[in-house]
């Protein structure tokens, strides 16, 4: 049992794990589980080369980031549990949710689906909530979940592209640690919660 589970290891699924991996050790976040299915084949960062993004050396490549991502979860937050080699055939709405792999059964209390936004759209469970794309051209065939604020429908949040935002690498990652930090808030009873590390400031 998660309380919260995390389906895709791209951009906006790694920053979502980065931000609650980050605040395990905090009061509120303790006894909780949290989990990222790290399925990364389909990811568009696999192709991709960054020289427009703020903090990322020029000439980064989004197959690195895929690699370098992981390594961080494990190195800094090894209690944010990475499940490699599956991937997600149905997601069903029972309570808790019930997550069904290729090699396995999980459920969770709140899921985040940062999968990608292409057709077709193979993930069982979702068809209710598909539309088209509302921010790319109608011709890529590109779809999203319908949602508010992130939220799908209780306890099912999306994050990135299959959120509607454009499939830009910074706006996926401000959309994952979006989702974080609602579900860390939610955590802590509804007292907004956001999560940075500080300099030490020698006397």
């Amino acid at each position: 049992m998660f309380d919260v589970l995390i389906i895709g290891g791209g951009a906006a699924g790694m920053s979502c794990a980065l931000i609650i991996g980050s605040a395990l050790e905090k009061p509120f976040a303790k006894e909780k589980k949290a989990g990222i299915i790290m399925h990364q084949k389909a990811s568009h960062l696999q192709n991709a080369l960054f020289n427009n993004v703020l903090g990322l050396q020029a000439g980064t490549l989004g197959q690195d980031i895929l690699k370098s991502g992981a390594e961080q979860l494990t190195t800094l937050y090894p209690k944010l549990i990475q499940i490699n080699n599956e991937k997600v055939i149905e997601i069903k709405h029972t309570s808790p949710i019930t997550v069904v792999t290729n090699k396995a059964v999980y459920t969770t209390k709140s899921l985040v689906i940062a999968t990608g936004y292409s057709k077709p759209f193979t993930l069982k469970g979702l068809d209710k909530y598909l539309i088209p794309h509302q921010m790319a051209k109608p011709e890529k065939n590109r779809v999203q979940l319908k949602n508010k604020l992130h939220l799908v429908s209780p306890n099912i949040y999306v994050a990135g592209s299959l959120a509607g935002w454009r499939s830009q690498f910074a706006i996926a990652c401000g959309s994952g640690a979006q989702v974080a930090t609602d579900i860390l808030t939610l955590w802590n009873n509804g007292e907004h919660v956001k999560i940075h590390d500080k300099k030490s400031v020698s006397s």
